[in-house]
């Protein structure tokens, strides 16, 4: 890959950035059947505490990708979960974006610096953790030196972007619910993992907003 693909990559994907966002129509296509209830309850969303998530592309070799990560296990609501780099909003944070630079840092050593941001998708209510979050979508001009936290994270997935947009990776797995229970839900399975949730419902958005461009 030339270096001018991904530069026409960013371009097109930041036009379309600037374009009506798809929302939660798109989200909605990859919602869990336990989340659907707490979504249509307007009154749990007051007060939700602010968040943001940073979706990173970058070249690499033949390669456009972009970054999850696989939460460290801990006595939490998204332990082990597959997710992007984020984290709560802090009052030292300037603003929302502030927010996801730092925790992309924080989480997996990306220089807040060399990300540029092309614009954000729409806000999603989680209900397990009562987060809004904020998805920011940036780049970097070549791949990062990434240092991992082990503390937060377990490890970093690099998503091939073309493994992203082939629909063979859109389907239905069974897993085991934090609650106990066995639930068949909607996901992408990307790199032999089960992205499920809040994450799938982001990259749902991001599908629409990448295919229109």
């Amino acid at each position: 890959m030339q270096m001018s693909d991904f530069n026409l990559f960013i371009n097109r994907l930041k036009r379309s950035l600037a374009l009506p966002l798809p929302g939660q129509t798109a989200q909605m296509r990859m919602v869990p059947p336990t989340r659907q209830e707490a979504l249509q309850n307007s009154e749990s969303k007051n007060k939700a505490k602010p968040s943001a998530v940073l979706i990173l592309f970058y070249p690499d070799g033949e390669k456009i990708k972009f970054i999850l990560i696989e939460r460290a296990v801990y006595n939490g609501i998204h332990s082990g979960q597959i997710a992007f780099p984020g984290g709560q909003f802090e009052p030292t944070d300037s603003q929302l974006r502030a927010t996801a630079l730092r925790e992309a840092n924080e989480e997996i050593g990306v220089n807040p610096q060399q990300v540029k941001i092309l614009g954000e998708l729409t806000k999603m209510y989680i209900p397990p953790s009562h987060f809004d979050v904020y998805p920011f979508v940036g780049f970097v001009e070549k791949k990062p030196g990434f240092k991992v936290d082990n503390t937060e994270t377990k490890a970093i997935l690099e998503i091939n972007l073309e493994d992203f947009l082939n629909p063979a990776c859109q389907t239905i797995k069974t897993i085991h619910h934090r609650t106990g229970i066995t639930v068949d839900v909607p996901c992408f399975y990307l790199n032999n993992k089960i992205v499920w949730g809040a994450t799938a419902m982001i990259l749902s958005e991001l599908l629409v907003i990448i295919k229109r461009s």
